[in-house]
């Protein structure tokens, strides 16, 4: 009888070891992608491909701007990409990364320049200008100390025009982009500034009434001062007596009327969303207090997402119209976190994210539906702990984006120990 007992519970424990083992497998991976998984079958979704490496090692390679902004050209054959040696630090002024093209049809990768202005979480700020959408780019770079932005053929390989400071948002005709002062924010957010002394900083002064959100004229290269640091004084918290604000984070709207944009302030990084018409008009702050703000994308020229505190108490992506308190969070309680939300150019999906998890180190990729808010898992994906041992600096982020069609998902991931830049296509 004991022996029959003895075998039974050997059978029980060998069927659990088989049910419990791939879990604990998949748990484990290093290269824990998967394929699409409905959340929310009550939405539509298209056909969603297998997400592609379009790059791979020895180096790191990565987008070469920011989340939400394009890095395809207008035919949607080349995409620009950073290169680099470095992995897990900060790049300072000494260590130049290459600028290059990728050829979708081929994957080889095109090198283009070398740029001194970049990293991590931002890129060199590359993008293609409305102007020339097949054939120039510009972006970020620092030249004989200095910090520029540069207008270049990638075709020819020629760099047409310097322009004497760095861009961090350009217009969709091509005609306009934002600037703001990256020397300082290698001080107040150093993830994201550049390294050396390309700007001056103006550390010194609080609220600095020579600095702030710029307009630059990329046919003339003036810059014309908007918004002013110092404007906003009255509109945000209390900076204490050590801490200095600083600008952030900018964003033409849709047809290029208005600019997006964070106010933000040392120690705490206290945060406040504003909009100002292109013509410096129509300042306006975009949520009540206590809301703050973090990430951000226009759906079309007048409605506004932006994630952020809903009610001051819970995080969403947070819908609006701008000059209006109809606020409104996506996801039907599915997406209440702090995501990379960017809208797809036909304004049919929200693509976002989450930062790595504490417990399996995982990222996950969001699409969701804009008519139901249904909302598909796209993927899971390793974040090795060794790339966040120092914070942000070398953080992989998977910043999403979109394809002028609206037919491909670009992001970066660390999911195989390497950073590449990868794809997804929905057809």
């Amino acid at each position: 009888m004991k022996k029959a007992v003895t075998t039974i519970r050997v059978a029980i424990f060998w069927v659990l070891v088989m049910l419990i083992w791939p879990a604990l497998v998949a748990a484990q991976s290093q290269t824990s992608n998967v394929g699409p998984m409905k959340i929310d079958s009550s939405g539509d979704f298209p056909e969603v491909s297998e997400a592609v490496a379009i790059t791979s090692g020895p180096k790191e390679h990565f987008f070469a701007s920011y989340y939400g902004i394009n890095s395809w050209s207008a035919d949607q054959r080349y995409v620009t990409v950073l290169e680099t040696p470095i992995k897990y630090r900060l790049p300072t002024e000494n260590d130049p990364a290459t600028l290059g093209l990728v050829d979708l049809k081929t994957k080889e990768f095109i090198p283009l320049t070398e740029t001194r202005a970049w990293n991590f979480q931002q890129g060199c700020m590359a993008h293609w200008l409305g102007t020339f959408p097949n054939s120039r780019i510009i972006y970020n770079d620092i030249v004989d100390g200095k910090t520029v932005s540069i207008i270049m053929d990638v075709h020819t390989k020629r760099k047409i025009k310097t322009i004497a400071c760095p861009i961090c948002a350009v217009s969709p005709n091509g005609k306009e982009a934002a600037s703001i002062n990256f020397s300082r924010l290698r001080t107040t957010r150093k993830a994201y500034g550049y390294g050396g002394d390309g700007q001056d900083a103006r550390l010194s002064v609080q609220f600095p009434k020579d600095d702030g959100l710029f307009l630059v004229d990329l046919e003339t290269g003036k810059a014309k001062l908007l918004v002013s640091i110092y404007d906003v004084k009255g509109q945000v918290p209390e900076v204490p007596k050590k801490g200095i604000e600083y600008f952030n984070h900018v964003l033409f709207s849709r047809e290029g009327g208005r600019i997006f944009w964070l106010a933000r302030a040392t120690p705490k990084r206290n945060t406040t969303a504003f909009t100002v018409s292109r013509d410096g008009t129509n300042l306006q702050c975009c949520f009540p207090d206590k809301w703050g703000g973090s990430h951000y994308d226009w759906l079309n020229e007048n409605e506004l997402m932006i994630t952020g505190k809903y009610k001051a108490k819970s995080y969403g992506h947070i819908l609006f119209t701008v000059g209006q308190d109809n606020y409104k969070r996506l996801g039907k309680g599915q997406l209440n976190f702090d995501g990379h939300g960017t809208f797809s150019p036909d304004e049919k999906w929200m693509l976002t994210e989450t930062y790595p998890s504490k417990d399996l180190h995982e990222q996950k990729l969001f699409l969701m539906n804009m008519k139901t808010e249904a909302v598909l898992l796209l993927g899971r994906f390793f974040h090795p702990p060794a790339f966040r041992k120092n914070g942000k600096d070398a953080q992989c982020d998977l910043h999403g984006r979109w394809s002028p069609n609206s037919d491909m998902i670009g992001f970066n991931s660390v999911t195989t120990g390497e950073r590449q830049a990868y794809i997804i296509k929905l057809k």
